[in-house]
């Protein structure tokens, strides 16, 4: 049986000693903490290599530092040709036809001319090129729309907006609150106390909180412009990486006396694509720029993407080239048998004077250039148009365009339209792409009663009517919120002109709490070193602040002690509801049951809860316990485990005061595209940076996970931990492994890293392919990309990644298909991926209808271009037959080279542009229309080699009918019959109505551009005849094609064959589509049959249960419902309550002594 791990550690149990006014407090004996004493860290992963970079402060760079200019984009000038080519030559077409084209150079070979492939060989890659040139060119646009950007640097004395692209290492830099930093940097100072700033890692990490940095205290003084100017020293630091965590260094200042130096760290490095927030200005000095920028280090080169249809079409170009070789030799074999038996008995023809060697190799030549069309070389240039202007239907699509931010859909490359519509794999990001990044408290539980709505929050009015009738629940309401407005590390920031007061939260969830207090008339106003400020209805309390014990991911709880205005000491604490509750005194056991079951309400909304409990504190047992505090808070030895050991003894008899819930707001529509896309068999990963029980409740509230779903938790900190973990877990699925089941499987960036080694690889894959949602939490953005990879080498299947930071680039790019939201988080994965869009819904869209459509279309465009030129070309083959074996052609040369580019160009057009199996309405409204391309069941060696032989069928019929048909020569009045040319020409006219009617019957949809490609194609050829006939001798060009329309139009035995002999050879095509339309319908048949009827399917599903269903209604069924077939595997499922709480751990600055540096009734300086 599989047993899930906790997603909680086991806390200390509180010691029975301790509680409100209980016997002295006594520290536990030194000897409780020398095992944890052994366990401490070793040393970083991180290797020195004994080179370093020095950067000079206010002095010329002595070495030059890479530009901080980047780009996304696939190709520059240098590149592009030898990139260009390379990828165009990886399609074995292309390298197949400049083999013909070179054979063509060869004199007296080629039947068909010396240029006949050159040179719509060359169109075709100046038409690639061009394609490639525009949608690189808008990724241009993109990189410099982000290099474009302006900050300010300090330049000649004085502040002066420049380019990024124009910072250099050596540079200060002052950035604002909202700013992104445009390269790594050394923080300096800032307006907050003691050179700290707030700064959002979203960008980098995915995680919500904000962090804080420290200057050191050599700099943090310097607070304006000519402080820094008068700095005089050096920087010296470990060269460029990709460790986003790790930095060493030191700062060597001459200037301000006296000289010092001071090692630097992580603490102080300010990344680029991070942002300020929550403070007015930093000043920094620039280390890194540009790719050697930790963010950049972190990316991967913009790789060359092919579709999988691009794949399969290469290897079945092998087969056929092959099949080229076969007939070659074929025809090659039997001119020799011909040759040799006529070679003495039609002495005229001169056939003894060849030599057999070099008359073989030669006739060899000769047909396969003759054969070489049954590859199509108008397929690629074709695939360009169409790429090309389906992306044009993407980037035009009004429902996928964003109002609020005026935000298009952007295909940025058209070569993976198709590729669309066969995902199988979603690796999405969480923060900004299924999130808005914004908190807000929704609910909450107050003694057992519940207030506030999902949809329209707390109802104030609610509130205040309780606390004036001073109902037996006042009391506890007032505690409740006098603790959210009190228990926190928030600093208010009062804006002197509106009298706003803008909270300053590193913790998002403490900041919703402080705001939803201010809402309810409870206004946190003032922050001091040693008090806080809260406005209760017009009146202003102000409690001092004691202690404060901090929150950790181990405690799960924060707690303050504070002397209220009364006099009083009580100790405030908000944590999760398993530590809560196991520190609760008896008076509380009155609603704690009720709390609970609000909580599993909450939690199913997929809500962030908390639980918020206080207790009286005596100031005795205070006076003891603080000096308790006190001793663990300076202990050289284990001071975490001796500080957790002393908030045990306080942080006791707790009295329960209810619980809140906060919306981690989902972006518009994300749950109803999550389950959408499940319908469409996609399975979805989460891949985030953010914490483990944020990533859970976001898998809640979008409906990844249901509530009745087991979570299968993985969390270990060592390699042998993991191995032993996987392989039980492994062991444990038995004959299910590989095989969906309904769990959620969890873990986490470190375990990830184990789990991903090359022993135990395979199984953490079986068991991850095993469940039916995989969540990776605190994963670093290579960590993301590597997961992709994993999967896309597991699977086979298509994989698409979705993000919107820069830490999903290198996913973006490792996927299949890669798709950047244009969202908060800057355009770094925009510009980067294949496809953009402003808002994760329109992936619903983009997937179900332009991917199905797209996918459709292009199988159905290479079938189609394929299938036409075999029936042309095989022709030849068969006149090869009657003609001695000779390498003649049977149609006259411009036709031939007309074939594609005019008589038969237009259906794959409308194929490729305007086919579709079912309206959009119908395609979104169900997803398992989507199952059809992507189980690729249009297009597959097994599709496409019955397109082929359908093809080489209509080649028999169309020439031998003809054949039989002008058996006898048919003697015209003029006295000449018609030659090969007239029977050439017959048979081509059959050829061209017979493919284009096979268009029309391949078509799904009707409209008028396809009427006009297939009629227009059709009227283009018999037009071009007539004109072309009549061409010599005004125009030296075609004598010999000369009167031929008039004796082809003027035989009774033409017009026959036109009605009967196209007839006949689409005759079992016809029949194939009724038998199986009728007898072997598809789900997308059904539909598209409901449609055209304007039939609802839904009253016969819901008759299904009560009598036998038809065939369409059943396979109609399927679409409404998805039958769960997947097997049990037992796991222990654990209750959930929603906990959930962001806030940075192990700060540079510890939670306690932020609040002491701050006082918001003082000015911070301007930084000028």
């Amino acid at each position: 049986m599989i047993r899930l791990s906790s997603l909680e550690t086991s806390a200390l149990q509180g010691s029975s000693a301790g509680g409100v006014g209980g016997s002295p407090v006594s520290p536990p004996p030194e000897e409780v903490y020398q095992e944890e004493d052994d366990k401490q860290s070793g040393a970083s992963d991180h290797h020195e290599t004994g080179e370093h970079r020095t950067i000079y402060i206010n002095a010329p760079q002595k070495q030059k530092f890479c530009s901080n200019a980047i780009t996304t984009a696939k190709y520059n000038v240098l590149s592009f040709l030898p990139k260009f080519l390379f990828e165009q030559f990886r399609r074995y077409a292309n390298v197949f036809f400049l083999f013909i084209a070179l054979l063509q150079q060869i004199p007296n070979v080629s039947p068909t001319g010396r240029y006949t492939t050159a040179v719509p060989l060359v169109f075709i890659l100046v038409v690639s090129a061009l394609k490639e040139i525009v949608e690189d060119f808008k990724r241009h646009l993109a990189d410099d729309a982000v290099n474009n950007s302006i900050v300010l640097a300090l330049r000649d004395g004085e502040w002066k907006g420049i380019r990024w692209t124009e910072v250099t290492v050596g540079d200060f830099l002052k950035i604002t609150s909202g700013q992104f930093f445009p390269a790594d940097l050394v923080l300096l100072s800032s307006s907050e106390p003691q050179g700290m700033c707030y700064i959002e890692t979203a960008n980098l990490d995915g995680e919500t909180n904000l962090k804080i940095r420290q200057g050191l205290t050599q700099t943090a003084g310097m607070l304006t412009t000519k402080s820094l100017l008068e700095m005089q020293g050096h920087v010296e630091c470990e060269l460029p990486n990709r460790h986003l965590y790790e930095f060493t260094g030191n700062i060597h200042t001459s200037h301000p006396k006296p000289s010092k130096t001071s090692p630097l760290c992580p603490d102080q490095i300010l990344l680029r694509g991070a942002m300020l927030k929550n403070t007015t200005w930093a000043f920094g000095l620039v280390i890194y720029t540009g790719h050697e920028s930790k963010l950049m280090m972190n990316s991967t080169a913009a790789p060359l993407k092919r579709s999988t249809v691009d794949k399969v079409t290469n290897t079945q170009i092998i087969m056929l080239f092959l099949l080229l070789i076969v007939l070659a030799l074929i025809s090659s074999v039997a001119s020799e048998i011909w040759t040799a038996k006529h070679a003495t008995t039609d002495w005229y023809l001169g056939l003894d004077d060849l030599s057999s060697n070099s008359n073989f190799c030669y006739n060899f030549l000769t047909f396969i250039i003759l054969y070489n069309n049954l590859i199509p070389i108008s397929l690629q240039v074709t695939l360009e148009m169409v790429r090309f202007i389906q992306a044009s239907f993407i980037n035009m699509d009004s429902e996928m365009y964003y109002e609020e931010t005026d935000t298009p859909a952007m295909a940025r490359t058209s070569n993976l339209n198709e590729e669309l519509g066969q995902i199988k794999y979603i690796f999405s990001d969480k923060t900004g792409t299924l999130t808005c990044n914004i908190m807000e408290f929704k609910r909450c539980s107050i003694a057992g009663r519940m207030y506030g709505t999902l949809e329209d929050g707390l109802d104030p009015k609610e509130i205040h009517d309780i606390l004036r009738k001073n109902t037996a629940a006042t009391p506890y309401v007032r505690e409740f919120f006098t603790l959210m407005a009190v228990c926190h590390t928030v600093v208010p920031e009062i804006d002197t002109e509106t009298n706003y007061i803008k909270y300053q939260a590193a913790s998002p969830d403490e900041g919703a709490l402080v705001k939803g207090a201010r809402e309810v008339g409870f206004v946190f106003t003032t922050r001091t070193p040693t008090h806080v400020t809260v406005n209760i209805f017009g009146s202003n309390e102000e409690y001092e602040i004691l202690n404060v014990i901090e929150f950790t991911s181990t405690r799960k709880r924060m707690s303050v002690l504070v002397r209220t205005p009364q006099g009083k000491i009580k100790l405030f604490c908000k944590g999760a509801d398993t530590v809560i509750y196991e520190r609760l005194g008896a008076e509380s056991q009155s609603f704690k049951d009720i709390n609970l079951k609000h909580l599993e309400e909450f939690a199913s909304q997929g809500l962030r809860t908390l639980c918020l409990a206080e207790a009286d504190i005596s100031p005795e047992y205070y006076e003891e316990w603080k000096n308790t505090y006190h001793k663990a808070t300076t202990s050289l030895q284990m001071r975490e485990r001796k500080i957790e050991d002393a908030a045990q003894l306080i942080e006791t008899n707790l009295s329960l005061l209810g619980s809140t819930a906060i919306e981690d707001r989902l972006q518009d529509g994300v749950p109803e595209t999550v389950a959408d896309l499940l319908k469409a068999d996609i399975k979805i990963w989460v891949l985030t940076g953010d914490k483990q029980e944020t990533a859970i409740n976001i898998g809640y509230s979008t409906r990844l996970i249901s509530q009745s779903m087991p979570l299968l938790v993985i969390n270990e900190d060592s390699l042998d931990g993991t191995r032993e973990a996987i392989r039980k877990h492994a062991h444990d699925f038995g004959d299910l492994l590989r095989k969906e089941n309904e769990i959620a499987l969890i873990v986490d960036g470190k375990t990830l890293k184990y789990a991903l080694s090359s022993d135990v690889r395979r199984d953490f894959v079986d068991i991850a392919l095993s469940c039916k949602v995989c969540i990776c939490c605190r994963v670093s953005p290579m960590q993301k990309a590597e997961v992709v990879d994993v999967v896309k080498s597991a699977t086979q299947c298509v994989t698409l990644a979705i993000g919107d930071g820069a830490n999903d680039v290198a996913m973006i790019q490792s996927a299949h298909v890669g798709i950047g939201i244009s969202g908060m988080e800057g355009l770094q994965a925009a510009c980067a991926s294949d496809y953009s869009i402003a808002q994760f819904r329109f992936l619903r869209r983009l997937l179900f209808v332009h991917g199905a459509w797209n996918h459709n279309r292009m199988c159905r465009l290479i079938l189609y271009s394929f299938h036409k030129n075999i029936c042309l070309y095989v022709i030849e083959l068969w006149f090869a037959a009657v003609s001695g074996w000779s390498g003649q052609t049977l149609f006259e040369r411009w036709s031939i080279g007309m074939y594609n580019v005019m008589f038969t160009a237009a259906p794959p057009l409308a194929i490729g542009l305007f086919d579709r199996t079912c309206s959009a309405e119908v395609m979104m409204k169900y997803p398992a229309l989507y199952k059809s391309s992507q189980n690729a069941e249009g297009f597959n060696a097994k599709v496409f080699w019955v397109w082929i032989i359908d093809a080489i069928y209509h080649s028999i019929v169309l020439f031998w009918l003809t054949m039989l048909g002008i058996k006898q020569d048919v003697a015209w009045a003029n006295g000449r019959d018609g030659g090969y040319l007239m029977f050439g020409n017959m048979v081509y006219t059959y050829v061209v109505v017979t493919v284009c009617l096979k268009a029309g019957l391949e078509m799904n949809s009707w409209t008028w551009p396809v009427h006009m490609a297939i009629w227009g194609s059709i009227a283009m050829w018999i037009l071009f005849l007539l004109i072309y006939c009549n061409m010599w001798p005004l125009l030296p060009i075609g004598p010999d094609m000369a009167g031929i329309h008039i004796m082809m139009f003027s035989s009774g035995i033409f017009w026959m064959g036109l009605v009967i002999i196209p007839f006949m050879a689409l005759l079992a095509d016809v029949i194939v589509i009724v038998i199986r339309r009728s007898c072997f319908k598809s789900l997308t048949e059904a539909v598209r049959e409901s449609e055209i009827t304007h039939s609802d399917p839904g009253p016969v599903i819901l008759q299904g249960t009560k009598q036998k269903l038809t065939e369409t209604a059943r396979l109609l069924k399927n679409v409404f419902m998805k039958p769960v077939t997947t097997a049990h595997v037992p796991i222990e499922v654990e209750l959930k309550h929603g906990y959930a709480f962001s806030q940075e751990e192990h700060g540079v600055v510890p939670q306690a002594d932020l609040i002491r540096v701050y006082d918001s009734t003082k000015t911070k300086p301007k930084g000028v």
